[in-house]
């Protein structure tokens, strides 16, 4: 039995369930272990490879998620800030990472945006899993109930729960497509910008309620007046000749950010994943983790040709 042709989307599901892309991963890892070990049951005529492997891949999440709260955002914790020279003290949370889009195929990518994702966290762990296997992936009720060990009246009741609870946390973020040419446009102008240093002209990529927060640091800041002063900021005290690199992140565009060193070169600082809508950006959730830069196949320098400006 090959199993292989699934991990990608196992690794989606995980995330969706879990939040964190690193531990999706051992998830996943683990799934696929106890499937191979398991695979002398395994009965064709109860249930499809794919149906069974979610079946593994749900109950390993849901142990997982015993006694665990959520990964939230900044954004998820308190009011913004209107200070820009609020001290950046990393705070010590189980933070909601990014995904890595390169690692999956296009058509799996489906409800993997930050804000949706963020917002399925406020789910119960159970609630969770049914939304994903029956509204993302499509499972029927019945298929659901067997992959969770339940009936299909809880799982019809789980689900209406599960709806209910996230209309109450409103709009979940609308959807860009990375690849349309007026989103790429605002991505190329807003990284140039941010290489020149130039405040203004990042500005007026904004929209006037743009948010822009910071994990591990629990502050953020909501309107284009505080983001561009806190820009400022950042550029006084970590330097100009920054370097960016263009990716998407949980089908959204993103950029890799390069701080300048103080000796010359580069080092990596950021994740940054963009929310842009009517040609402007709305929301930039800045994951300033290094360690990112290895799970989305980064270099640890930008190359020649990110330097000469060659896109």
């Amino acid at each position: 039995m090959d199993f292989e042709p699934y991990r990608g989307e196992l690794l989606a599901f995980c995330y969706r369930m879990l939040g964190s892309f690193h531990e999706a991963e051992d998830l996943v890892q683990e799934t696929l272990l106890r499937a191979w070990k398991a695979r002398g049951r395994y009965d064709p005529a109860r249930a499809s490879v794919r149906t069974w492997l979610y079946r593994i891949a749900a109950n390993a999440c849901l142990t997982a998620l015993e006694g665990r709260g959520r990964r939230p955002l900044p954004s998820g914790l308190g009011l913004p800030s209107d200070d820009p020279r609020a001290p950046l003290v990393p705070a010590d949370v189980p933070w909601l990472e990014p995904f890595a889009d390169a690692r999956l195929d296009v058509e799996v990518r489906a409800d993997l945006r930050l804000a949706w994702v963020a917002a399925v966290q406020i789910l119960p762990a159970r609630q969770r899993a049914v939304l994903v296997l029956r509204e993302v992936l499509g499972f029927t009720a019945a298929e659901v109930a067997g992959q969770l060990g339940t009936t299909v009246a809880a799982v019809n009741s789980t689900l209406q729960r599960a709806r209910a609870a996230l209309a109450a946390v409103g709009d979940a973020g609308a959807v860009t497509e990375p690849d349309d040419p007026e989103v790429r446009a605002v991505v190329q102008r807003y990284m140039r910008a941010f290489e020149a240093a130039d405040v203004p002209a990042l500005v007026r990529l904004l929209a006037d309620s743009a948010v822009l927060e910071m994990p591990p640091v629990p502050l953020w800041y909501r309107g284009s007046r505080d983001y561009g002063r806190f820009l400022e900021r950042v550029f006084e005290t970590r330097g100009t000749g920054w370097s960016m690199r263009e990716l998407t992140a949980n089908g959204q565009p993103a950029l890799a950010a390069y701080a300048p060193r103080p000796d010359g070169g580069h080092q990596p600082h950021s994740v940054q994943v963009l929310t842009i809508t009517g040609g402007q950006i709305g929301h930039n959730v800045v994951f300033a983790d290094p360690g990112l830069f290895e799970a989305f196949g980064l270099p640890r320098e930008p190359s020649a040709k990110d330097l000469r400006g060659e896109r």
